[in-house]
């Protein structure tokens, strides 16, 4: 287990970065300092068709851009696990084949994956994964600390996404709609959660889909993630 000191430390340095692009880098950095991980790969999720999108990765060559990644993590059981039960998992050996999907052909050094989900109270924003350890074998009773790791960065990444200038592109209240759309929520779950008519709703994501130039709902909130917002 990771000491309480040694995890409120390194949050309280990722809580100090203001600059969105360098909390991600941030982000992974910590993960790598704080776990028995050499490397990490960032990945958003969506549950709009379970859609996952590499952002970045991090390992001792450095930092690589991975926006080509496309997945749906139902293909990937251990993935879709973690993010419906909000916890971090790990597999290894022949379970490991049985988790990954048999359309990727993964070099023969991997023979094993780490999930850590990242969470918003009870939605899951993103994750991170690993399959290079050391030591060997993995200490899977790190796994209740990474799982706290994923809410803690899923807290200060909505807490201070777009924070600088959401006021200048949505209201709150255009914002929270879409970030409920981007969590899977109907208009009506919407309108129940938030206490407005269904027509409200609607008129939010008419005015944000406006504002943000976008076609429709799905590349409106593409804009959102693009832009730090998510």
């Amino acid at each position: 287990m990771v000491s309480t000191t040694t995890f409120q430390e390194q949050m309280q340095k990722l809580e100090a970065v203001s600059s969105h692009e360098e909390q991600l880098y941030m982000i992974l950095q910590i993960y790598l300092e704080l776990f028995p991980v050499r490397n990490a790969y960032l990945m958003r999720y969506s549950p709009l068709g379970h859609l996952a999108e590499g952002i970045i990765s991090l390992q001792a060559t450095g930092m690589v851009h991975i926006g080509e990644i496309r997945e749906d993590v139902r293909s990937y059981p251990i993935i879709f696990t973690a993010i419906r039960e909000r916890q971090a998992k790990f597999c290894t050996g022949i379970d490991y084949l049985k988790q990954m999907s048999t359309k990727d052909i993964m070099p023969s050094s991997i023979h094993s994956m780490l999930v850590v989900p990242i969470c918003s109270g009870p939605v899951v924003v993103g994750y991170i994964c690993s399959s290079d350890f050391d030591p060997l074998p993995f200490d899977e009773s790190l796994l209740p600390s990474m799982t706290m790791y994923g809410k803690q960065v899923g807290r200060l990444m909505l807490g201070s996404a777009g924070a600088d200038n959401e006021q200048h592109v949505l209201s709150k209240r255009e914002l929270e709609v879409m970030r409920r759309i981007a969590w899977g929520e109907n208009t009506k779950e919407m309108a129940d959660s938030i206490k407005i008519s269904e027509f409200t709703v609607k008129q939010y994501v008419k005015s944000a889909i406006k504002k943000l130039g976008a076609q429709n709902r799905s590349h409106a909130i593409g804009e959102l993630y693009r832009r730090g917002y998510m």
